[in-house]
């Protein structure tokens, strides 16, 4: 006797499964917020400059040129509440307060220091791309 039972499909996976396992291409998953502070303009930066060292609020926004205090404040509170940044605030006046990476923040600053190298190492062919586009939208 023959089976003519379909097999069965596999249920989607639950909110939990997902946070658990991260699934990028679901809207519903978080990871796509984290995602969004990781790879944001100042949040790659920021986990950049803090590779090497422990820096402090006002060195950071030097070293990382065009950041605004406001921008950099919401990056920071972001990525420590990622747990990529550890932030101590020593009780002196003024207000002294130390940020550096966490182990998590060593981790994913690994994996976006190969695309910030690479964006480096091949601005002049992006721009030769750009460069006929840009020539073109001008005539």
């Amino acid at each position: 006797m023959k089976n003519n039972l379909l097999p069965a499909q596999p249920a989607a996976p639950s909110l939990i499964e997902q946070i658990r396992r991260g699934e990028l291409m679901s809207a519903d998953c978080p990871s796509r917020e984290i995602l969004r502070h990781i790879t944001s303009r100042w949040g790659l930066l920021v986990l950049i400059a803090l590779s090497e060292e422990t820096l402090r609020f006002s060195e950071l926004r030097r070293k990382i040129g065009g950041v605004s205090e406001k921008m950099l404040a919401q990056t920071l509170q972001a990525l420590e509440e990622d747990g990529f940044i550890h932030r101590v605030a020593h009780p002196v006046v003024p207000p002294h307060v130390d940020y550096s990476l966490t182990s998590l923040g060593s981790e994913v600053k690994e994996q976006v220091a190969g695309l910030a190298e690479w964006l480096e190492s091949n601005l002049h062919r992006i721009m030769a791309q750009r460069q006929p586009r840009e020539t073109a939208l001008a005539e």
